[in-house]
């Protein structure tokens, strides 16, 4: 007979796993209480939540959250920082933190959005551009041609301005 504390662990874990669109698990051994604290507030600004979880509960979870897939980055001691928005910045915040404070956190794996990786695969987002940057740069490589090709209409108009009083000024000079 399952404890309330359990159940409701499970229905925590539930919650965060169903509405995560990353998580990425890791041993949290050798950290303190005061690290961890410490993580938890470097990844809430990017939209993260680190929960500390027992792997069977964790798996029951990611079974009732429909999200069976999760439960293969599970294995041993495990936190798990579940990102609630944008997928790449929970990662960039993690490994930032991570080389800022010089901690050693061995990264079993992530999840995102139903695809399983590796610690490799999670390492490699890290480095990706945030998800607004890529917008920018889109929307950069988007607007530039089409400056350029006003500014190329413009300097024709201009020159033909120009044309247009040089002849003027030819015709008044002739007169």
């Amino acid at each position: 007979m399952p404890t309330p504390r359990k159940v409701e662990m499970l229905a925590e874990i539930k919650d965060r796993m169903a509405r995560a669109s990353i998580a990425i698990s890791a041993d949290y051994r050798g950290l303190t209480v005061a690290q961890l604290t410490e993580l938890r507030r470097a990844l809430r600004p990017a939209g993260a939540e680190v929960k500390v979880v027992k792997n069977t509960l964790a798996k029951m979870a990611a079974e009732q959250a429909g999200r069976a897939e999760m439960a293969e980055i599970l294995s041993g001691p495990t936190a798990i920082a579940f990102g609630l928005g944008d997928p790449i910045a929970p990662i960039k915040a993690l490994t930032e933190h991570l080389r800022a404070k010089r901690m050693q956190l061995t990264i079993y794996g992530g999840w995102l959005e139903g695809k399983v990786l590796s610690r490799a695969d999670v390492e490699s987002l890290a480095t990706l551009p945030s998800r607004e940057q890529l917008i920018a740069d889109v929307v950069g490589k988007l607007q530039s041609p089409l400056y350029n090709f006003a500014g190329l209409m413009q300097a024709s108009m201009r020159n033909f301005a120009g044309l247009v009083e040089a002849r003027a000024k030819q015709i008044e000079g002739a007169a």
